[in-house]
């Protein structure tokens, strides 16, 4: 019998990146359904960027199309450094100066965002050349 958590290294590492995946796929996909892709645009330009607009759709298509190959296990290490950098971008845009707590010591800090790229780095540094298979399967 396994102790807990019941799982294989190889089994968990897969359910840590289709968890990952599911978080960016959501992001976007709340964006794209609440219809704010023109106010991310808007204050990306408010940020100095001249083409915040094209941004965001290119951020957005990033998020929905790198997380469902994520998910699957495909480019894993190429899609991790892509989101990381989306990530320390968000971090210097508007995070940081929101301090470094999100729930309950404070709003839209950092915290989050840090702990989202160590969870790449671990999926990029154990990142297998093809996408680890259900038990059961070959």
């Amino acid at each position: 019998m396994r102790l807990f958590p019941f799982l294989t290294l190889p089994q968990t590492l897969m359910l840590l990146r289709v968890a990952t995946a599911f978080i960016f796929f959501a992001h976007a996909a709340v964006r794209v359904s609440t219809g704010t892709m023109g106010q991310f645009g808007d204050f990306l330009n408010t940020k100095g960027l001249v083409y915040g607009h094209p941004m965001v759709w290119g951020i957005t298509a990033f998020e929905l199309a790198g997380s469902m190959l994520l998910a699957l296990g495909y480019f894993v290490r190429a899609l991790s450094a892509g989101f990381m950098v989306m990530l320390l971008i968000g971090i210097v845009l508007i995070h940081a100066s929101l301090g470094w707590f999100v729930g309950e010591h404070g709003t839209g800090g950092s915290e989050y965002s840090f702990l989202l790229i160590m969870v790449l780095l671990v999926l990029a540094a154990t990142a297998e050349k093809r996408p680890v298979s259900l038990p059961g399967k070959p």
